[in-house]
């Protein structure tokens, strides 16, 4: 039986330690928190997970909580003017719902879950000299923790990473008690809110550890009116902050949120980083490799909502890669092809992802405005959160753009 050790319990090291295990491998997964730590502690990101990142759950029937989670029927686009008035708002329809589940309830609930299947869970944060040991005792090292010293292993990808700098500031707020939107009170919507030059809100439905909830998630550009949030730690004073930008910069939200509270007292977080894609194999001082896994290689803004789906595809093309490659040995071009079949669908979300933190060209505006009179164009927006491989037909290239517009208003 084949040994393979996953470091790091966030959605693609539990998903791919509870795939492994489904296949008889000897799995060690770990963590540098216990479940009862990772569900008491603070929230550690905002998550929407479209159609195609669910379903690699489903296909491992690790969709616990599905039933309890809203289901996400829309993915809406709202646009301040000046005034802080609505220029722009539409909604487009998703072929299939998306969910949100916070990562506390998800992450503990996996990790027992992985226990109790009779995995063996190691509570201890790694370093690379443990790595070093490991590498020589088990087939394949998997670095699924992306933060810390165990990502110095692994270089940046300067050909593939534009920014050196984070490009927004951070501020998520988990709460109960927002009222539905108005214009849609039928369906859950995620909400995107772009304001020019200054950054974006989104507001999404989601299920944690009190039940249904929603998150209000402030990006801001650095150095701007909405980077207030660096040393915050009270929870209370980050909620009124976020609610006093949420009024300046869009009333319309904020006519729904005047009698939110937070979730609970670790309901808040706030940061930055840059955009960074790195070279897939580590290297130990001892000359052993190890795979980086998801975020450890391919970092991506929060701005699109592709994180945790990146992280469910990644574990799915490397379960996949895993399970095919048999008895022979896990060497360096079998870690390269690894990350290559994930590239071939992470490329996309880092090309567009980059593309959202700049400001936007002519032609894309032309697509947002012609969003809100064209519910087919709307409809093929919010479906790309699900597939962004698509927006390389219609969304970068300005005559593919128009293109595509005349065909669909002609």
């Amino acid at each position: 039986m084949r040994k393979i050790l996953v470091v790091g319990a966030g959605q693609s090291g539990l998903q791919l330690a509870l795939g492994l295990q489904q296949h008889g491998y000897e799995v060690t997964l770990m963590s540098n928190r216990t479940a009862d730590e990772i569900r008491s502690g603070r929230v550690m990101s905002t998550q929407c997970m479209f159609h195609t990142a669910l379903q690699h759950e489903r296909d491992l029937q690790l969709n616990f909580w599905e039933s309890q989670a809203p289901k996400i029927e829309g993915l809406g686009v709202s646009v301040a003017g000046p005034e802080s008035q609505r220029v722009v708002d539409w909604v487009g329809k998703l072929d299939g719902h998306a969910q949100s589940v916070d990562q506390r309830v998800k992450m503990a609930g996996w990790m027992e879950t992985f226990a109790q299947r009779g995995g063996q869970l190691v509570i201890h944060g790694a370093a690379v000299s443990d790595l070093d040991y490991f590498s020589r005792t088990y087939d394949l090292v998997l670095v699924s923790a992306g933060k810390g010293e165990l990502v110095s292993m692994f270089e940046r990808d300067a050909s593939r990473s534009p920014y050196t700098e984070p490009q927004r500031a951070l501020a998520v707020a988990y709460v109960h008690g927002l009222g539905p939107r108005p214009e849609h009170p039928e369906f859950d919507a995620v909400r995107c809110n772009l304001v020019p030059g200054v950054g974006e809100l989104f507001i999404m439905p989601t299920y944690t550890v009190s039940g249904r909830a929603d998150i209000l998630f402030w990006e801001g550009v650095p150095g701007g009116p909405l980077d207030v949030f660096r040393g915050v730690k009270d929870p209370s004073e980050h909620l009124a902050l976020t609610l006093e930008l949420m009024e300046r910069f869009t009333p319309w939200e904020y006519a729904r949120a005047t009698n939110v509270e937070l979730t609970d007292a670790g309901g808040t977080l706030s940061g930055r980083y840059a955009p960074t894609v790195r070279n897939p194999i580590g290297r130990l001082p001892g000359g052993g490799s190890v795979l980086g896994v998801a975020d450890v290689v391919v970092a991506n803004d929060p701005i699109t909502g592709q994180g945790s789906n990146s992280a469910s595809k990644c574990a799915a093309a490397y379960l996949a890669a895993i399970v095919e490659h048999g008895d022979k040995p896990f060497d360096d071009d079998w870690m390269r092809a690894t990350f290559d079949r994930y590239w071939a669908t992470a490329q996309h979300v880092t090309k567009w992802t980059n593309a959202m933190l700049a400001p936007p060209p002519e032609h894309v505006l032309n697509l947002i405005g012609a969003a809100g009179q064209l519910p087919p164009v709307a409809d093929r927006f919010a479906n790309g959160f699900n597939d962004p491989a698509d927006f390389e037909n219609f969304f970068f290239d300005p005559d593919k753009a128009n293109a595509y517009l005349a065909s669909v208003s002609g």
